[in-house]
């Protein structure tokens, strides 16, 4: 695992290579190895002159095992407790035994691998494009727990070492080099283990900065006036931003400034509660489950079908140039697919590349991305108006207006230019897919993908199966999700699809609260408060009321016609009392349940609810308990993605946490609209559904075959 080799100048070389597993973790072999390897250490002291930690991965250390982690309960506490301070321990020994120890990190050292890196004395690492340091656990319901907050605090000092302890942020080697994590590059292995045999040689009483005569914190004590200000004033920023949902930011920060002012012993203590705190949480379960496990199975294609070969596109056409298409076109250029965007005149495709020019070229003046970069993705993406521009192209996907007979007409137009394996595609969000492959001849190659707005910010891709598509055309658009590194999800044909489904449910659930006669305030902040990203109001003003009526009835309109009953949304009413009185169609219009202030030269405007809002819909005396608002915000979305497991419009609990997170912004703290479930406990979530059932209505009733999990507590 650890392999101990000497050489001529009695310099050791401690090389990690944990067997079985493409990179390096902190697990319970790790650490065994590692003590093994410094024990001996300490019993050659005398004949060793120094010492090089090195990986024989493509990678310097990954960082914590999650398996072990997510595991880890209440019950546990003492015992995780105990074997983060017995890591700790060692990593000190190391640092203080008396010899010169270098890191030489080739590749990512991420989390844990930063930790050990840290507790070397220097740190050289390979400059390589995609290389990462950093820590990741924030983003994990985490902290570092091997004494990466304390050491980072003592290296770069307090305000320093926020983004990478409280935001997770990670840097190449290049960036890390200038904030001061790492000491040197490398061009290569072979130049990094030279660099750290010199350097070995040349500091044969290396101490680390903290345990050295005279140190002092980089930045100022926690207690200085430098600082003090920041302190105080920190904890209510982050609990802006976290509303009290996310533990870990909080527990990062309690931890770097208690930590910072006592004693380096002491301060990895006090880390180590903290981290055990976090670590027997559920919601540490919750993130770590869906966030990295989940994601895992669907980077690595558990929802493709199995058995047909890999593909990728080389050609892409993409019609409609607005701003889905343009954006479809930018994410696909970036991964050097030759990209045609075709819109009904010259001139509107162009608008649409320079749309992608214009996006690029203030990334080039922030330093973002080269100009020679951004010229050769930018000659990628070929504007045109023919649909005989399409031919050669193994993939194309409509981006038109959300109309029937529109998509279904370019459809067909292009369709006669692919090639005869290649697939046609929709970028729709509500309509069902098994209908617009009517338009086509080769209903078993067209499939829905459903990106998210805006594209190239937004890491969802909803995968829409028709009744007739074919697991070949499903497997081609799954990888070619992947290939413009988005996250697939995939889904069965219905109306509304998941996500589009699961997010109209919040926002009319926000507009049901208004009907209601409750403060339009009150609603939004029970909403942000639970973590949603945006409250329904300001959600449905980005929409646009028009949009949404326009569905309503298009809706209607099929649903009648298949002789299915049909049953006006709560919000109905709402949205016909802004649109036909008062003329307010959402953020477009320039009005809607929120003003929208002309921007100045001086200052943009910022946009506030409509003041006459309370005035219209809101009734006297009308009361709720807030518990109940936040409460039907996270349940009336669970609920709906319960119904759609239970109808077969999903087929995994993964792609449905996955969606949820990424696509409708559903919190995640909670791990994801299933997960949300487990988190509050089956059985307890039935409970709470009927109270919310008696008291607000049947949309909270659960799916019946969902009882049988609840009775027995099961987990969904």
């Amino acid at each position: 695992m650890i392999s101990y080799h000497k050489d001529s100048d009695n310099i050791v070389t401690l090389c990690m290579d944990m067997p079985g597993l493409t990179v390096n973790t902190m697990n319970a072999g790790f650490r065994a190895a590692l003590v093994q390897a410094v024990e001996q250490l300490e019993q050659e002291k005398s004949q060793v002159s120094g010492v090089i930690i090195s990986s024989a991965k493509d990678s310097f250390f990954a960082g914590g095992d999650l398996c072990e982690l997510i595991n880890i309960g209440p019950e546990d506490a003492q015992a995780c407790f105990e074997m983060v301070e017995q890591n700790k321990a060692v990593l000190r020994r190391l640092e203080t035994f008396g010899k010169p120890v270098v890191a030489a990190i080739n590749g990512s050292a991420l989390g844990g691998g930063l930790e050990l890196a840290l507790a070397c004395h220097y740190r050289i690492a390979t400059d390589q494009g995609k290389s990462r340091l950093g820590f990741p656990e924030v983003g994990l319901g985490l902290l570092p727990g091997a004494g990466g907050v304390v050491r980072t605090v003592r290296l770069l000092g307090l305000q320093a070492a926020m983004p990478y302890l409280l935001e997770g942020k990670q840097i190449s080697p290049s960036a890390a080099l200038k904030a001061g994590l790492i000491h040197a590059l490398a061009n290569d292995t072979d130049d990094m283990l030279a660099q750290a045999r010199k350097w070995i040689l040349a500091h044969p009483e290396a101490k680390q900065p903290w345990d050295s005569d005279g140190y002092k914190l980089p930045g100022g004590a926690a207690h200085s006036p430098a600082l003090m200000q920041m302190i105080m004033l920190a904890p209510a920023m982050l609990r802006d931003k976290t509303r009290g949902n996310y533990p870990a930011p909080e527990a990062i920060l309690a931890a770097m400034v208690e930590g910072a002012q006592v004693d380096f012993d002491n301060a990895l203590k006090i880390e180590g509660r903290y981290f055990t705190q976090l670590a027997s949480s559920q919601i540490a379960k919750n993130m770590i489950g869906s966030l990295f496990f989940q994601m895992q199975e669907i980077n690595a294609g558990k929802s493709r079908p199995p058995g047909i070969e890999k593909s990728t596109v080389s050609k892409l056409g993409v019609i409609g140039a607005g701003m889905m298409g343009a954006g479809i076109a930018a994410v696909s250029a970036t991964r050097g697919i030759h990209t045609v965007l075709k819109d009904v005149t010259a001139d509107k495709a162009m608008q649409g590349k320079n749309a992608v020019a214009s996006r690029w070229q203030e990334k080039v003046r922030q330093g973002r991305m080269t100009a020679e970069k951004a010229t050769a993705q930018l000659n990628l993406i070929e504007p045109a108006a023919q649909a005989s521009d399409l031919a050669g192209c193994e993939l194309i996907i409509e981006a038109v207006y959300e109309s029937r007979e529109l998509k279904a007409s370019v459809s067909k137009e292009a369709e006669a230019f692919l090639g005869e394996t290649g697939i046609m595609a929709s970028n729709t969000s509500t309509l069902p897919i098994s209908g617009l492959a009517n338009a086509v001849t080769h209903p078993t190659r067209f499939i829905g993908l459903h990106f998210f707005s805006p594209v190239e910010k937004m890491q969802l891709v909803e995968i829409i199966k028709g009744k007739l598509t074919s697991a070949d055309t499903l497997a081609r658009a799954y990888d070619f999700v992947l290939q413009i590194g988005k996250l697939p999800i995939v889904v069965n044909d219905a109306r509304g699809f998941f996500t589009s489904r699961v997010f109209a449910s919040f926002v009319n659930e926000g507009l049901a609260m208004l009907a209601e006669g409750l403060p339009a305030a009150l609603i939004e902040n029970a909403a942000l408060s639970v973590g949603m990203p945006v409250g329904p109001l300001a959600v449905q003003d980005e929409v646009s009321l028009t949009l949404t009526r326009h569905v309503t009835q298009q809706t209607r309109a099929d649903l009648e016609a298949a002789g299915i009953p049909w049953e006006a949304p709560l919000s109905a009413p709402v949205i016909d009392a802004m649109l036909d009185q008062h003329q307010r169609a959402g953020k477009a219009a320039g009005a809607g349940f929120y003003e929208y202030p002309q921007a100045t030269s001086i200052n943009a405007g910022k946009k506030y609810l409509w003041p006459e809002l309370d005035k219209l819909f809101g009734k006297p005396g009308v009361k709720a308990p807030y518990e109940d608002l936040r409460d039907r915000f996270l349940y009336i979305q669970s609920i709906e993605t319960l119904r759609c497991l239970d109808e077969g419009v999903l087929e995994s609990a993964r792609d449905a946490n996955i969606g949820s997170i990424f696509g409708i912004g559903f919190p995640a703290w909670t791990g994801g609209a299933v997960q949300f479930v487990n988190h509050v406990g089956s059985r307890l979530f039935v409970l709470r559904a009927r109270e919310l059932q008696e008291r607000y209505g049947e949309r909270f009733s659960v799916p019946s075959n969902f009882l049988q999990f609840a009775e027995a507590s099961r987990k969904y």
